[in-house]
């Protein structure tokens, strides 16, 4: 995703500027780059390109597994568990290959930017063929993944995943992987970091690390990982306390619960997030908060595989940063996380308010960007990156409240389908609707789909 250096404007009919919305506000760009920002601009310039609605900064989806979007409709048949569905998904991964994973990735990618989405987080570990033999290129995945992306438009932090065994059984040894999850291991925490060091980054792309869990990396080596991102000053995400089955298996080996071992293997702090921290104790929360390890919350995703409600809002209050990630693609749609996230806080609470519709909102820019290492995002400011993307307030979701109101209107009332203009890195990508550079992208989804069924 590359732009040149010609200088643009962009007139936006009302914008969201962090804390309030303001009409009439012209955003010049340069490249990449907001160069600056005027208020106070109550029509439209000659020459400028006008976005009507409400403009925020790009969305960021924290947390993706691209190739769960062909289960969307699948799994929703019938009842069962988030074990019962993991067969599903492992029925799907065990079909993919580096073309067809590049053709479906680009066209969910491209459904994210319909959805305003500038930047994903993929968590990344189907990483070998079938039998875990590696192809000539070990990355083709990852670079799929990350070509997938630039046809797209949109960023991306590839959070290439160490998974070296299916469960736990002592200090330093796992269960072997399953005759699916082959594709998954390295065999090692070191042969993971021997491979992912290979991945580069591009203006477009970021390189980070995952720990799939406590269940699919020993004990002994989440250090490993810890220190490879730590090296590289990257991003490190794991999955978290989603399920009760990984505290007690945790319980029943360590003697501790999941988050205390990361803490003890040095692998919680600032640039860390945990993803669904679902099933945490007082003590988990409060070991997150200091250590400022991010907490990434998937609420559709949580919601269709019934994981449960995360303490999401005790988790702020004690000082862990809120992202927001669509994670399955249950629905690839960050306004509906955002909006999920206080609703079901009120569910459990019996009250209401217990985030304002710009903090919803700064979890998904700003702190979203952040917990994917493009801190430089997420914000409509002088020297940000370019990204804009405008909510209409015209729909049947949207009409009728004050524009003063239209946060709170994208937040609590609007969904993907209101998205109507998308600027990345300088660079439209979808105007009116449509995606620019991918002109159909459902049938894109349609076609990608139907080449992984039998």
């Amino acid at each position: 995703m590359t732009t040149d250096a010609k200088a643009q404007t962009y007139w936006l009919e009302h914008a969201w500027l962090g804390t309030h919305v303001e009409p009439g506000v012209a955003v010049e760009v340069t490249g990449e780059r907001i160069t600056a920002v005027r208020e106070g601009v109550q029509a439209p310039p000659p020459g400028t390109t006008v976005l009507r609605g409400l403009t925020l900064p790009g969305l960021a989806n924290a947390h993706s597994h691209a190739f769960h979007r062909a289960l969307r409709g699948t799994v929703q048949v019938g009842s069962g568990t988030f074990w019962t569905w993991r067969e599903v998904m492992y029925a799907v991964a065990d079909r993919l290959t580096p073309e067809t994973y590049h053709a479906l990735a680009r066209a969910v990618y491209a459904e994210m930017a319909l959805a305003g989405i500038t930047t994903v987080g993929e968590f990344h570990y189907l990483h070998h063929g079938p039998g875990g033999t590696p192809y000539a290129d070990p990355n083709a995945m990852g670079e799929a993944l990350i070509q997938a992306a630039s046809d797209a438009g949109v960023r991306i932090t590839l959070l290439d995943t160490a998974y070296v065994a299916s469960g736990l059984l002592s200090e330093t040894r796992g269960e072997p992987p399953n005759r699916h999850q082959l594709r998954f291991s390295d065999g090692t925490a070191d042969a993971w970091a021997e491979r992912a060091s290979a991945l580069k980054e591009r203006p477009h792309a970021r390189i980070g690390a995952a720990i799939h869990s406590v269940r699919a990396v020993p004990a002994g080596q989440l250090g490993v990982v810890a220190r490879w991102a730590a090296e590289r000053e990257a991003p490190l995400h794991v999955h978290l306390s989603e399920q009760t089955a990984e505290n007690d298996a945790c319980q029943a080996v360590h003697g501790c619960t999941p988050t205390q071992l990361l803490f003890d293997r040095g692998v919680l702090g600032t640039r860390t997030t945990g993803v669904h921290n679902t099933h945490l104790t007082e003590e988990d929360i409060g070991l997150l908060g200091r250590t400022t390890t991010g907490t990434c919350m998937c609420p559709t995703t949580e919601r269709d595989l019934a994981d449960g409600i995360g303490p999401a809002a005790s988790l702020h209050r004690e000082g862990s940063p809120l992202s927001l990630g669509s994670d399955s693609h249950a629905v690839i749609d960050i306004l509906e996380e955002a909006r999920a996230m206080e609703l079901n806080e009120r569910l459990r609470s019996h009250t209401r308010g217990h985030w304002t519709a710009a903090a919803l909102l700064r979890a998904a820019t700003a702190d979203g960007h952040a917990a994917l290492g493009w801190p430089d995002a997420g914000v409509i400011e002088r020297g940000a990156l370019a990204d804009l993307t405008t909510i209409a307030l015209d729909s049947v979701r949207t009409a009728g409240p004050l524009p003063r109101l239209a946060a709170e209107t994208a937040v609590f009332a609007a969904t993907a389908a209101d998205v109507r203009h998308v600027v990345a890195g300088g660079r439209v990508v979808v105007r009116d609707g449509s995606h620019a550079l991918i002109p159909d992208v459902p049938s894109a989804l349609a076609e990608a789909i139907t080449a992984l069924r039998d």
